[in-house]
């Protein structure tokens, strides 16, 4: 295959690759549509043994848990049932830039599961499994006719865009259907209805307000995007009570407050049905918000971008004139929710628990604006600001004074009711521009609707004083705890000291008496895993995040603080995720989920988890079973010798890991040419840049790029570094000890379950074949790779011990290996693919003696390595 490889010429590489490309997409959608088939198949051939309810009988699906909490007496009916009512699950969608293939080819191959779903219906006829077949073709022949390369990197708007297309296309409608099963399900199981209000999911979003390390993430961007996810929501629910207007088309029998709400509004056509009349109101309160976004949109589009955005609407503008628009959910939901109980009041039971249900839902969690945008700002940015403003004051630096002098100053602030500088003149404060975009987000911030926002996430947050911070520049903006327009004020702890201090820093930031009383006895803490992972190895930051939850859960009990953790995790093992999402929550540390689950969705895990309606709501009923299981569930507690193990794996792991990627000077120019990592830049699949300075090195790299290398040339490095110095030993009590905390204690289990997986995923061969075809044959580089492969083999034989397994055979591993079976044909090609494209262009790199052939070819030789990165992301699944 080498040989072969090596004689293509530039056109025959690129054919190649898309063709292999092109193969692993259809994989994924025919494994998406046989991931539903097998469900389903499961579910009939256990019917007759199965309880009663719409939900699958799954041990990781709410009416299995239901049954499984009950059978081993965990919990009463009633208890399941205010637990339910109560949890709070929130997925938050990111614009990381992990998802490589373009929306419009994604919809294609969503389109090809759907068609694979309509061949296996036993009720076509000849003619229409003809017609479908001829379909499945014209699409697959479409596939073969577009450009799967991005020419330039996505705007966060069209970030947004992708954000916005998953709402509207699969949770608009994934959403309320799930709950309406999980409705039912709840009435068979526990004997009572869910209530209308209950918001056991939610979700949330990042896309365009995500600004750390990313310049492209402007205060306009931001209220651009709110503005456009306001459009949609108004849209969408405007399309709704259209279809809510046929379905109430009653003309008798309404509760006394139903008439009275009908007469507070225009009569209008609708004289006798007063749903239909009330529901037209509400739709020209719609219209008058479409029309109020586009007029505010209009500051930000180009003209040609607006006559894209305009609403076509039959109203004049003097019939929503003297009309408020909607900007508030319960705007909407008030007059709904009377409607739906004269509809019960009146015998219409069956009527109001339609679409009408439906509709007030989707209020619920989507509200007015789709999803509440997080703002993310690394800390450095509010002291800047700070400090300007406090040179500005004549009272010194603030930059210069100590934690003690900053928490003095700033809690005496907190309580002061002046401003610290007129926000009219801002720009005439001779404050530098950076410091004017910071507070300019604050003020963009203090613009938009409450609902419109969620949580002020701090990266690279290490201090008491970077939390009052936030507060403090949100309060000079006129965002108080008071008036309710305060963002709840999130720090994110992402690297080994970070979390080791995280529980002393809340025990100071808990003792400011100004903060206490703004939070409300509620605090939300981020917890960075990929960072943390790239800072000291898998092991370690595993070990760090449970010490750290622990702690900070006894620190926020103490002062009676009601704590929510916050997940910060990637796609990847190497970046804190895990592809069996209901063991990850019950293997979470004691105490540390209560009902309150906050975590990221991000880039092709957003296509994975949501990307079809049944998909989407399979991941819903797993989150949301996960966490009702977990609060019932007794967790063990990790005994002292396991603890003590723990901080020596911790320690010995960390130790191996940063001795090669931090004191080996050899290892960034290893990296850099044995991985792709250099040329992932050309990918074009996000709006942020690889670096947070662009002049650092390995320790700049996001975590992100750092794992996509890995990850291409099947290496997987940056899972499992330091995790085989760790887990091996040669002292037998050492290993009966280790083999006894993966037998008795999940969490550790987990963790060693989904390392087996990903060593599972490693091949020595590949890795080998890039660092043949690629690294230079002197100054040790070659040694180091042979070096890199020998841990690799450590770690698979430690893992093997552990288990006492005689190979990689868990439960993880056995997930994948039918899916590697078909996909690995593929991608093995793929790999002695690019690192033959690798080769010839790093040899063509600086040349400017190139001919207009040579730069021709080598165009198309960059286009040939971008769809093979592209296609080995897409069959090993998950990126980055």
């Amino acid at each position: 295959m080498i040989e072969r490889v090596k004689s293509l010429t530039a056109s025959e590489a690129l054919g190649f690759c898309r063709a292999f490309n092109t193969a692993l997409n259809l994989v994924n959608a025919a494994e998406v549509h046989h991931r539903l088939r097998a469900i389903r198949a499961h579910e009939k051939s256990h019917r007759k043994q199965v309880l009663d309810g719409p939900l699958y009988h799954n041990e990781d699906s709410v009416k299995g848990s239901i049954h499984a909490i009950l059978d081993a007496k965990e919990g009463s009916k009633e208890e399941i049932y205010k637990q339910l009512c109560t949890q709070n699950v929130e997925l938050v969608l990111t614009a990381h830039p992990t998802e490589v293939n373009r929306r419009s080819v994604l919809r294609k191959y969503r389109k090809c599961a759907e068609r694979l779903a309509t061949l296996e219906r036993p009720d076509l006829l000849p003619s229409e499994k003809l017609e479908a077949t001829i379909d499945l073709q014209r699409i697959i022949s479409s596939l073969w006719g577009m450009d799967e390369v991005r020419r330039i990197k996505p705007t966060p708007q069209k970030e947004a865009a992708g954000g916005l297309a998953i709402l509207e296309s699969v949770l608009w409608d994934a959403v309320p259907s799930y709950l309406r099963k999980l409705d039912a399900q709840c009435h068979a199981s526990l004997g009572k209805h869910l209530p209308l209000n209950a918001v056991p999911i939610k979700f949330a979003s990042w896309i365009g307000g995500d600004r750390d390390g990313n310049p492209n993430v402007t205060p306009g961007v931001t209220t651009e995007v709110v503005l456009q996810q306001r459009l949609k929501a108004a849209q969408l629910l405007a399309e709704d009570l259209t279809l809510l207007g046929s379905h109430l088309a009653i003309s008798s029998r309404y509760s006394q407050e139903m008439r009275e709400l009908a007469d507070s509004v225009e009569v209008g056509e609708h004289k006798r049905e007063l749903y239909r009349r009330v529901l037209s109101h509400l739709k020209k309160r719609l219209i008058k918000t479409m029309r109020a976004c586009e007029d505010e949109l209009e500051h930000y589009l180009k003209p040609e971008e607006m006559a894209t955005v305009r609403t076509r609407s039959p109203l004049l503008n003097d019939e929503i004139d003297d009309l408020e628009p909607v900007y508030r959910k319960e705007d909407l939901l008030e007059p709904l929710t009377i409607m739906h109980e004269s509809l019960v009041d009146t015998g219409f039971e069956i009527v109001a628990d339609g679409l009408l249900i439906d509709v007030i839902r989707r209020l619920h969690i989507f509200g007015m604006t789709l999803v509440p945008l997080d703002i993310r700002e690394e800390s450095t940015k509010h002291t800047n600001a700070l400090d300007a403003i406090t040179r500005w004051l004549g009272i010194g630096s603030y930059a210069e004074w100590d934690e003690g002098a900053r928490l003095a100053w700033l809690s005496s602030e907190l309580s002061n009711k002046r401003p610290l500088f007129p926000l009219r003149n801002m720009e005439k404060l001779g404050f530098s521009s950076e410091v004017t975009r910071t507070l300019e987000t604050f003020k963009a911030a203090s613009e938009l609707e409450p609902e419109a926002l969620g949580a002020y996430v701090i990266s690279q947050c290490q201090t008491a004083s970077d939390v009052l911070a936030v507060m403090l520049l949100q309060k000079q903006v006129g965002m108080a705890a008071a008036s309710g327009t305060m963002m709840r004020v999130v720090p994110l702890f992402e690297t080994l000291d970070d979390l080791s201090n995280a529980p002393q820093k809340l025990e100071e930031l808990f003792s400011v008496s100004s903060y206490v009383g703004a939070i409300k006895g509620k605090q939300e803490v981020m917890v960075g895993y990929s960072d943390s992972a790239k800072d000291a190895g898998r092991m370690a930051a595993c070990w760090a995040q449970y010490i750290s939850q622990e702690q900070m859960v006894k620190v926020a009990n103490k002062h009676s603080i009601q704590l929510t953790f916050f997940h910060g995790k990637g796609g990847t093992v190497g970046r804190g995720g895990n592809p069996a999402l209901y063991r990850a929550v019950l293997s979470h540390p004691p105490n540390t989920i209560n009902g309150r689950f906050r975590v990221t969705e991000q880039g092709e895990m957003i296509t994975q988890n949501y990307g079809t309606i049944q998909i989407a709501e399979r991941t819903l009923d797993i989150y949301t079973a996960a966490v009702m299981r977990e609060s019932f569930t007794k967790h063990v507690q990790p005994k002292k010798e396991w603890k003590k193990q723990m901080e020596r794996i911790s320690e010995v792991s960390c130790a191996d890991y940063r001795h090669l990627v931090r004191e080996e000077p050899r290892f960034v120019p290893y990296f850099r040419q044995a991985t792709p990592e250099v040329e992932l830049g050309s990918l074009n699949i996000g709006s942020r840049p690889a670096k947070r300075n662009p002049k650092g090195g390995i320790e700049s790299l996001r975590a992100i790029p750092w794992t996509f290398a890995w990850t291409q040339t099947r290496t997987h490095l940056s899972a499992w570094l330091g995790v085989g110095a760790g887990l091996s030993t040669d002292d037998e009590t050492e290993l009966k000890t280790l083999q006894d905390m993966y037998e008795q204690w999940p969490w550790f289990r987990e963790l060693t379950d989904l390392i087996a997986m990903i060593m599972s995923k490693t091949d020595f061969s590949i890795s080998k074949h890039y660092d043949n075809h690629l690294v230079d044959k002197e100054g040790g580089l070659v040694e180091l790779g042979e070096e890199v492969r020998r841990k690799m083999v450590e770690t698979r034989q430690a893992v093997l011990d552990i288990t006492k397994s005689k190979n990689m055979a868990g439960l993880h591993v056995a997930l994948l290996r039918s899916s590697s079976l078909i996909r690995n044909p593929y991608i093995d090609p793929l790999n002695v693919m690019q690192a033959e494209l690798l080769k010839r262009l790093r040899a063509r790199n600086g040349r400017d003696d190139l001919t207009d052939e040579e730069k021709e070819e080598t165009e198309t030789l960059r286009n040939a390595l971008v769809v093979s990165i592209n296609g080995i992301a897409t069959g090993m699944r998950n990126s980055g």
